[in-house]
Order: structure tokens, then C-alpha cells, then sequence
């Protein structure tokens, strides 16, 4: 296959042009390397016209197959020139838009595919992706995969909708001649790019303080009071940003919008002339909160983490000389923030004149509420012109060894293995480059064995101080064999069968790893150093008749170390046998049941250490406790349980299965199993068994107040013991906490396989554990996923399970989110009459209000709005994500957990400011969930205290 690469010219002032040069090679790395000059392009097609492009920009039409103009006046080219990847024609329903017809799709594996750009060093530039699936590969598997600019892991691409397109923009500062974006790690479905488009900005635009270590992903860019749904862009942004309607319809996209909230326009010219420079379009539209109030909701991509963000404010309403306008960013929980007065007439001196405030460094939640709130001696509500938010984005420098290798390609071009550029080893390695693992990885292989490499070994080998194996077997190699004596990790060399000639360096003594040394069938002449005979090491030197050996000791050296290792490990083997052997006879006479448990944990041993073994009560004891099985206090398909008390005094609930029950002897061997090796204060506390008389019992610690099933749901046959929303909060931050426990602090882990609210208890303080362990598993170390027979209980039962018998840790994160849609609505799992004609189930119900965006017409009208809209926000967002229909779209359980401990220190600080406990800001500022403490960007660790320095607004 031979590479093509393609040269296009870009204008970018009336005398240069850019060169943009894109490359695409299937292998194990893709795209171009950004140290070599563009020279070293082969031009397949030069555009003769550099006026038909606008200064700076480039954009490609992805699959496409001749240029063309679209309707904004921009001109895009195709990539038509490429031999690799497939392009697809595609069909959607209202996308008439031509760049969106095609798009080219690349294969499912472990490779990285690049585009590579030429760009001005020192410059800034916008670059964006767009990603409209289009069902293209007719399977309806929603694609996976990583987004990459260089080294530097950009964005996971996650298709969710057939018809939606998907884009993601990002501010760089250029420090090298190109730059790459490459599609990597296919999860599911094939990798695939719709359109890729590069904007050139102008002086110091967007310049932050850290941009030589971050870059600026684009999160929100919105244009407030806009006339229509339809975005402003080129050519009314001269640099051709995307500036989004605020009417925009979409799930849970600007919602909560203040009463009394309205649109205001003008046609007066406004002066932009400043930094970041919005659109005169954008500027002459605004809300106004005729209400003294402006608030919104509203979700950030890629966060939570550090952020900068700029509101935009111009004066376009006519004031009378006595009216005022001033107001507040009112931030509760944050009073220095909230302390900065905006008068736009007196900031922006004049009116019609844009004033930017905003934070370059400010730590962000994934949903953003916020509101602007006017003081109290103004006599006009505030006023919004749009606002951009961006989170930082550190970069990765990627591999030490970028320069050295880019030294040793230029001569060998033409070959395809030379054409794999961008980092070699970030973030996914050259289909013939291995590196380790650190932060700044080295190369440690070579691997180009038969790839008809000609010429001398390449100098810049002997310079990868981090080499450990170097494979150029089966080529046409001439020359000599070069000194790799500061490779002194080197400890494999394969040169067989090329046409090396000369003798073997003696700079070959001085690797002090040496293990392989292969150089058979080459034209080597001359003596073999002594020294090297002399080392314990596979050395082949047959096949070059001029050279000669004075001694041959190290194959018997070999032989003799392998005969010893063999010794030793038959040994060792041996030995464990022996102890294993041992150890079973000595738990043969206590029980099958308690020779199950040692088993198992014998087998993890290495991992965990060893918990203390299950007691085994007496039936007398357990008759005695519960006073012959006197009082029952719940039941189900296992059997019954009863309470008891032990004679320490200890309360107990014993769980006595019938013997024809659905769990049976694998269920109980297994729940017994489980609980005897964990240990969590969010689990039900087991205390041991009862095997007798053919019955099976367990014996847990009581809980005084039930299950939470018992205080939630609605309606006349319910045992409701009614708890306020904070309550609940921390009953699924207690219950998550279990979880999370069993997901991540077990090895091997744990899934539950049946988590509903019945089988969360809560103790006499009402923290909640997590009970009933008879369907778990454990689960692989090292695979993905356990193959099972679907079990669990309908209402909560992961649909992906349910289809492929796969479970996986997602499995209890569905039904998670369904126990977390319990504690918003207080209604059941499934009901034929709770939600309505078309619904049974709660997902289904709860997913149609939330993503119109009425939360109201799913929470529990017994909460008597005693709560935080935004931290019921946030958990309702989080509980959607939980129940996603594909895994790997449902968030991990520690996710989950940040995200309910987030929305309790919303709901703490909102009671406070309820109970009149806060300043006179804090008690008129409405709900907010913005962590406004300092982020350190070049570290990696949230900091709660307020830097001044960070937290003042920058008026630009």
C-alpha cells in the first residue's frame, strides 16, 4: 500500500499561504510527526487560488469527494485523497448540509488514526471535530471511541443518537509546526469523523496565564435573547465560533429560567472592539430579569474540573436619567464571589460598549446553576448578553524520544512504517513501537522485523537511551553494526538475515543486559570479541563465513541456567502442592459449608487478607434468640426472617430459607461465602449461619427502621414512614458508599445483581446498608465481564444484562439509578397505574419529564418543596445517566457517589440559607451548585479556601 498525503493551500494574507498537509495510515499509530517540515510531503493537489478560502481557516469535509462552497461562504475540501479508512454516504432526516452527507469510518481495533495539520507556532487557534453517526454501518451500535489532539487524550466520543451530531471544540496555542487529531481505543462500533475544521485567531485572544500547559475545551458558548433556535457564526463571527441560541431545545440545556425573565434587542451598532470580541450580532440580543432575577441551568460537557468563564454585557435598553441597573453574580456558599457589583453603563463606559468580566480559574460542577440578582438600590433587573465557558484541559508533552525518532524517518519515507506520525508513543504507539508506561514514556522496542527496510541502520536507534529490544530481522539492512553502548537497558538485538557487513563492535561488551544477541546470515568478517563469547547469552553468529570464533562457552552457560530454573520451579510447585494438599485435609472434618468458605479464601489470599471465619450458631442458640421463631418481621421468595435477641444482648435478624426456596443451597453457600469476607459499615453486618435439621439459616445484625422500600412509595398499601429530601440524599450516599465498596474495595470485586429499595435497611440512626447478598457474584480479575443466567428483580434489572447474559459492575449502576428515580418520585419500580397509559416503569416515566425539563412532575409531593431544585437537579441528571441503555454510557458508582455528596453540600448550604442563617445575599440568591473554590491547574486537587487572586472577576 503506498501513502498519500495531501497538500492544500490556505490563505492566510494577500502574500502566504498555509500549508495544510494531511496524512492517514493504517497501522498501530497514524497521522504525521509535528517536529518534521511539511517538505517532507509528497503534494498530490495544489488548490491554485488561495482567495477562495478565509485567512486561517481550513475545513474538511471528511469522506467527502470534490470541494465546494457551503452556504455560509466557507469553502471545504474533502479527504478524498486518502487510500485509508472507508467513506459511507449517510442519510438524516432535516440535515441538508453537504459536509454532512459523508463521512469516513476506520476500522475497530487498537490503532490510532490521524489528521495532521500545519499551523503558525505561537499562534491560537480553535480546532473542531463533528461526529453525526447516521447509522451508517447499518448495525445500530452507537460508536466508542477516544478523541486525541497529539499525546493529549482530548475527548471520549460517545454516540447516543443516531440523527445528533456530536462536536467538540478546542483553544490551543501552536508551539509546533502541526498539529494532529487522531481517533483511537474503538469501545464499540467503528471510530468515524464527520468534519474537522481549523480557526485561526487573532493576537491575544483567549490567552490565559497556563496556555503553554493547557488548552481550552469549549463547554458553552451562548448567545442570550436570540431571535431564533438557528446559531451565530461566520460571517457574523468573523473567526466563525458557534455561539448556541438560549431557545435552543434540548434536554436539560438552560432550564429554570427565572419568572419574569425577557428578551431585549436593539439594531444599534455596539463597540466589541475588545479582547475575545463577540459578535455585534450576539452583543445586540440580551435577557433581561424584569423581576430583579436572572437564573438558569445549565450542563457542562467535560466537567467537573477547573475552569475559565466570561459573561458579556452591553447596555442595549434605554434608561431613564434616574434608573439604574446593577447587579450581582450571586454565588451562595461563596460571598466573595458574589461580592462584585456590575453597572454596565459605568464598566463598559457608555452604553452600547461590551464589559467582559469573568474567572480564569475556577472549579466547575458538571451542572452549572446560576444566577444574577440585582442589588438593592437598583431600579432595573440585570441583563445578559451571552457567555462562554471553558474547561482547562492539561496537555501531555508525550514521549522523550519525539526528536530522535523524527531524526531517523526522513530517509526512509517512502517505506509505509515511516509514515506513522504524532507522538510515538502517545496515546496510542506506532504499529512497530513499544514504550513503557511512565508520564513522558520512552521507546523501549523497535520492531521492524520483514519490512523490507534498506540502507544502514538508522544512527538515531543508538540514541533511544530507553531501548530494550531492537527487532530489524528480515530486511536488507547494509553497512555496519553501529555502537549501541548508550542503550545500556538494551537487552535483545535481532539482526539475522540482512546484509550487514564489518565485524562485531566491541561497544557490545558494554551492554550489561545483553540476553539475545541474533546476527546470523549476514556478511560479517572478523573475530568474535572474547568477552561476548564469554557472556551468558542466546548467541547466534552462523551463517557470515568471515567470522571466526575463539571459544564457545555460552551455550553450555545457557543450557546450565535454564536446567537450574527448571529445577527450582518443579520445586516450588511441588511445595505448593504439598501445602495445599495440607491445608484440605485439615478443613476436611469442619463441614462442607465452612470448607467452601476457607477455599474461597485461600484463593485470595494474595489479594485480601483473610477475614475472620463465618460463625456457625447452634439451632438451640438461634431458638432461643428469637424465642422459638416467635416474631416475623419480613418475608419474600428466600423465606422468612425473624427477629431475635442473643443472650450479649445483641439484636439479631434471622433469615430462615425454605427449602425449596429461590436462592436454595448454591445461594446460601454463596451469600455465606461473601459475607464472611466482607467487611463495609454500609453493609448489613453478618454474624454467621445455622446448617441443621436440613433447615438454612443466616444471621445478620438488626435493623431497627426497615427497609427504605418501607418509607417511600406513595399509596394506601404502603408502610410509608415519610423522610425529608437531605435524609434521603444521605441514605443513597450510605447506600452508594456500600456499593462502591463491593465494586472496588473487594478483590475480586463484587456485583450485587439484585440492589432494589427493599434490599437497603436502615438502622436506628436511619443509615442505610446494603442487604441481601444471595444473587451476587464475584467478579474476573481481569475480564470484563461474568457470563451469567439473568437474575434479579424486574423493575431493576439492567436491559444489557437481560439481552446478553454479560454482568458487569454497570449492572448494579442501572439498577442504582432506578433506586435513585425511587427516592425523587416516592413511587415504585413498575406500577400499572402510577405512570400513566404508556408507562409501567419508573425509567420510562421519569426519563419523559426530566428531559423536557419538568423535574417538578416527578418528585414526591410529600417533600413540600423542602429542597434545593438543583441538588434534585443534579441527582435526577445522575439517575438518567445510571439507567442509559448501554453500560458503557452509565457512569462508574464512585461517580455516582461524588455527584449525591454534591448535591448534600448543596442541599446543607440551601437549608442554612432557609433557616436564615446566611447573610442578606445568600438569603436572596436563589439555588446554585457552582464549587467555586480555586482549582490549582497544575495540580490535581480541588482546594476549597478562595484565592483572591483567582476569585476577583478580570474585567477585560
Amino acid at each position: 500500500m503506498r501513502t498519500l498525503s495531501l497538500s492544500l493551500s490556505n490563505h492566510i494574507s494577500s502574500r502566504q499561504c498555509l500549508l495544510l498537509s494531511l496524512s492517514l495510515q493504517m497501522g498501530k499509530g497514524f497521522g504525521f510527526w509535528s517536529l518534521i517540515s511539511s517538505s517532507f510531503f509528497l503534494p498530490l493537489l495544489l488548490i491554485s487560488s488561495c482567495s477562495a478560502q478565509v485567512p486561517g481557516f481550513v475545513s474538511i469535509d471528511c469522506g467527502g469527494e470534490a470541494s465546494f462552497t457551503d452556504e455560509l461562504g466557507l469553502e471545504w475540501i474533502p479527504d478524498n485523497q486518502f487510500a485509508f479508512g472507508e467513506t459511507t454516504n449517510i442519510s438524516v432526516a432535516n440535515e441538508t448540509r453537504t459536509q454532512y452527507k459523508t463521512l469516513r469510518q476506520f476500522p475497530i481495533d487498537n490503532r490510532k488514526y490521524c489528521y495532521t495539520l500545519n499551523v503558525t507556532t505561537r499562534t491560537r487557534y480553535l480546532i473542531r471535530a463533528t461526529f453525526l453517526y447516521g447509522n451508517f454501518d447499518d448495525n445500530n451500535v452507537y460508536p466508542k471511541f477516544d478523541l486525541s489532539l497529539g499525546p493529549t487524550f482530548w475527548s471520549t466520543i460517545v454516540i447516543s443518537d443516531a440523527t445528533t451530531i456530536e462536536m467538540r471544540e478546542l483553544i490551543f496555542l501552536a508551539l509546533d509546526p502541526t498539529v494532529s487529531v487522531c481517533l483511537s481505543n474503538a469501545t464499540t462500533g467503528k471510530p468515524f469523523i464527520s468534519t474537522l475544521e481549523l480557526r485561526q485567531f487573532n493576537g491575544s485572544m483567549y490567552y490565559t496565564d497556563f496556555e503553554e500547559q493547557f488548552y481550552l475545551g469549549i463547554s458553552a458558548r451562548i448567545n442570550f435573547g436570540a431571535d431564533s433556535v438557528d446559531p451565530v457564526r461566520y460571517p457574523d463571527d468573523p473567526f466563525d465560533r458557534i455561539w448556541e441560541s438560549d431557545s435552543l431545545k434540548k434536554a436539560n440545556y438552560l432550564v429554570d429560567v427565572a419568572a419574569g425573565t425577557k428578551k431585549v434587542s436593539t439594531q444599534q451598532p455596539i463597540d466589541v472592539n475588545r479582547d475575545e470580541r463577540p459578535p455585534e450580532k450576539v452583543m445586540q440580543t440580551a435577557v433581561v430579569g424584569t423581576n430583579g432575577s436572572l437564573t438558569y441551568r445549565l450542563n457542562l460537557d467535560g466537567f467537573p474540573g477547573a475552569g475559565w468563564a466570561y459573561s458579556y454585557f452591553a447596555e442595549i435598553e434605554d434608561l431613564a436619567p434616574d434608573e439604574t441597573r446593577k447587579f450581582r453574580l450571586v454565588l451562595p456558599g461563596a460571598p466573595d464571589i458574589s461580592k462584585a457589583v456590575v453597572n454596565i453603563m459605568e464598566n463598559a463606559q457608555g452604553k452600547y460598549r461590551l464589559y467582559e468580566p469573568g474567572f480564569v480559574n475556577l472549579s466547575f460542577p458538571f451542572v452549572l446553576s446560576f444566577r444574577f440578582g440585582k442589588t438593592s438600590d437598583s431600579s432595573k433587573g440585570p441583563l445578559l448578553n451571552a457567555m462562554e465557558i471553558n474547561k482547562y484541559l492539561q496537555k501531555i508533552y508525550g514521549s522523550l524520544d519525539v526528536a530522535v525518532i523524527a531524526g531517523a524517518l526522513p530517509s526512509y519515507l517512502p517505506a509505509l512504517w515511516a509514515q506513522e506520525g504524532g507522538d510515538p508513543c502517545l496515546p496510542v504507539p506506532w504499529s512497530w513501537v513499544q514504550c513503557n508506561t511512565e508520564p513522558a514514556p520512552r521507546v523501549t522496542a523497535i520492531i521492524l522485523s520483514s519490512k523490507n527496510v534498506t540502507g544502514n541502520i538508522p544512527l538515531a536507534f543508538t540514541k533511544l537511551t530507553g531501548l530494550v529490544e531492537l527487532w530489524l530481522d528480515g530486511n536488507s539492512l547494509t553497512g555496519s553494526i553501529p555502537d549501541f553502548s548508550s542503550c545500556v537497558d538494551l537487552s535483545i538485538i535481532h539482526l539475522e538475515n540482512n546484509k550487514l557487513t564489518g565485524e562485531l563492535p566491541s561497544s557490545l561488551l558494554k551492554l550489561p543486559s545483553l540476553k539475545e544477541l541474533y546476527v546470523q546470515n549476514n556478511i560479517l568478517s572478523g573475530k568474535v570479541p572474547s568477552g561476548l563469547n564469554g557472556k551468558s547469552l542466546a548467541f547466534n553468529f552462523t551463517g557470515n563465513p568471515g567470522l571466526r570464533l575463539e571459544e564457545k562457552k555460552s551455550q553450555t552457560k545457557i543450557t546450565v541456567g535454564a536446567s537450574v530454573g527448571a529445577v527450582s520451579l518443579l520445586l516450588v510447585t511441588i511445595a505448593l502442592c504439598l501445602y495445599i494438599i495440607k491445608r484440605k485435609t485439615r478443613y476436611s472434618n469442619q463441614g462442607e459449608l465452612k470448607h467452601t468458605i476457607q477455599s474461597q479464601r485461600l484463593a485470595s489470599t494474595f489479594k485480601d487478607p483473610p477475614a475472620e471465619a463465618a460463625h456457625c450458631f447452634m439451632l438451640s442458640e438461634i431458638e432461643d434468640a428469637t424465642k422459638n421463631f416467635e416474631k416475623k418481621i419480613g418475608s419474600g421468595g428466600f423465606g422468612v426472617v425473624y427477629y431475635g435477641k442473643l443472650k450479649d444482648g445483641r439484636e439479631i435478624a434471622v433469615k430462615v430459607l425454605t427449602n425449596d426456596s429461590y436462592q436454595g443451597k448454591r445461594e446460601f453457600s454463596n451469600e455465606v461465602t461473601l459475607l464472611s469476607r466482607i467487611h463495609h459499615r454500609n453493609l448489613v453486618q453478618f454474624l454467621g449461619y445455622c446448617q441443621e435439621c436440613g433447615r438454612n439459616m443466616l444471621v445478620y445484625e438488626f435493623m431497627h427502621n426497615g427497609t427504605l422500600k418501607e418509607h417511600l412509595y406513595i399509596g394506601p398499601l404502603s408502610n410509608r414512614r415519610g423522610i425529608n429530601w437531605i435524609k434521603r440524599l444521605e441514605i443513597a450516599e450510605d447506600a452508594s458508599r456500600g456499593i462502591e465498596y463491593l465494586h472496588t474495595g473487594c478483590t475480586p470485586a463484587i456485583i450485587h445483581r439484585d440492589l432494589k429499595s427493599s434490599n437497603i435497611l436502615l438502622d436506628k440512626n436511619m443509615m442505610a446498608k446494603v442487604s441481601d447478598f444471595g444473587l451476587s457474584k464475584s467478579a474476573v480479575d481481569g475480564v470484563s465481564h461474568v457470563s451469567s443466567i439473568v437474575r434479579g428483580t424486574v423493575g431493576y434489572l439492567d436491559p444489557e444484562y437481560y439481552i446478553s447474559q454479560q454482568l458487569t459492575d454497570k449492572s448494579d449502576v442501572y439498577s442504582f439509578g432506578v433506586i435513585l428515580l425511587e427516592l425523587i418520585s416516592g413511587r415504585e419500580a413498575i406500577s400499572n397505574e402510577s405512570f400513566g397509559v404508556n408507562c409501567r416503569n419508573i425509567v420510562q416515566w421519569a426519563k419523559l419529564h426530566i428531559e423536557s425539563g419538568d423535574i417538578q412532575g416527578i418528585i414526591d409531593p410529600n417533600l413540600r418543596d423542602d429542597y434545593d431544585i438543583q441538588s434534585m437537579w443534579k441527582i435526577a441528571e445522575k439517575a438518567l445517566m445510571c439507567v442509559q441503555p448501554h453500560g458503557h454510557m452509565r457512569p462508574s458508582i464512585s461517580e455516582v457517589l461524588k455527584e449525591i455528596q454534591d448535591a448534600i453540600l448543596i442541599e446543607r448550604a440551601a437549608l442554612v440559607a432557609r433557616e436564615g442563617l446566611s447573610d442578606d445575599m445568600s438569603r436572596n440568591s436563589g439555588h446554585s451548585s457552582l464549587n467555586t473554590g480555586q482549582y490549582d491547574i497544575a495540580g490535581t486537587e480541588h482546594c476549597l479556601s478562595i484565592d483572591e487572586s483567582v476569585a476577583q472577576p478580570t474585567a477585560r
